[in-house]
């Protein structure tokens, strides 16, 4: 599928030397060191690295929920800023309200911007409808199952069409094959309509499926340890993965991991150093 002649292709990210540190008792938390990346307009990249290493927090500088103690972030050349409707985020739970149904869970955004009902109910449903969730919009949440309350968190990330969409490990909490089925399915979105993802993971396979570019990042405090462009051709069906290509991909992503975390990824079965 090809993206639409008259719909912008995504917006670029360009994020500089950027620094976060949380404080708390003592010296505080270091989370981000000097990390830059960019992420061009229309791209997918996906995040991988260990737990605590800045995964989520990086999203939530691209989203504009957090300000850098250092360094710069830039949407489409500006500053992100919340609710100004170029960022689309998903947690990995999806968070939604029990008390509502699924189409006015996925309305929500709208519904704080000020967006009139009829209009927002309207985009809702054309959301619910892009992610094949159209006939639970008036289902609670406790009617869902968990690959459906996943599919509403997405549909509310994509309401309004945001050039920028940040996932936070959406589908982890999914059966194997679920999440297969799941990661088809955002790559048909992104190839219908490439806007800017960034995703986050810890899974390998999914990494190499998905993405163009995948960043691994270093232990905490997290920077780029290495960029691994996936030039793989596009759609990835499962089949494809299984290829030697495809293989080389995930060797070269594995190392890299291994690289800044050699102790805790080393196998059970390696031999251990005499002290």
């Amino acid at each position: 599928m090809s993206s639409p002649t008259n719909q912008r292709p995504g917006l670029d990210l360009a994020i500089r030397d950027v620094d976060v540190h949380f404080a708390s008792a003592g010296e505080g938390v270091h989370v981000l060191d000097r990390l830059s990346l960019d992420a061009p307009g229309g791209s997918f990249t996906v995040v991988i690295g260990p737990n605590g290493c800045g995964k989520s927090t990086l999203l939530r500088l691209v989203a504009g929920l957090l300000a850098p103690s250092a360094g710069t972030v830039l949407v489409g050349g500006e500053p992100p800023r919340p609710g100004d409707g170029r960022v689309g985020l998903a947690f990995q739970q999806p968070r939604l309200v029990p008390w509502r149904s699924t189409l006015d869970n996925v309305a929500l955004p709208l519904e704080l911007a000020g967006i009139p009902a009829r209009d927002r109910r309207a985009a809702a449903m054309e959301a619910l409808d892009r992610v094949g969730l159209s006939s639970a919009a008036e289902l609670r949440p406790r009617e869902l199952s968990g690959g459906m309350a996943q599919r509403a968190g997405l549909a509310r990330a994509l309401i309004g069409d945001p050039p920028v969409l940040l996932l936070d490990e959406p589908f982890s909490a999914l059966d194997a094959l679920t999440r297969e089925t799941f990661d088809a399915e955002l790559q048909a979105l992104w190839l219908d309509r490439p806007r800017t993802v960034i995703l986050v993971t810890h899974s390998v396979s999914e990494a190499v499926a998905l993405a163009g570019q995948v960043v691994v990042m270093s232990p905490r405090p997290g920077r780029v340890a290495e960029v691994v462009d996936v030039d793989l051709p596009r759609p990835r069906p499962a089949e494809l993965m299984t290829l030697p290509s495809a293989a080389g991909f995930a060797v070269r992503v594995r190392d890299a991991l291994a690289a800044g975390h050699a102790t805790e990824l080393r196998s059970w079965t390696d031999p251990v150093d005499a002290a």
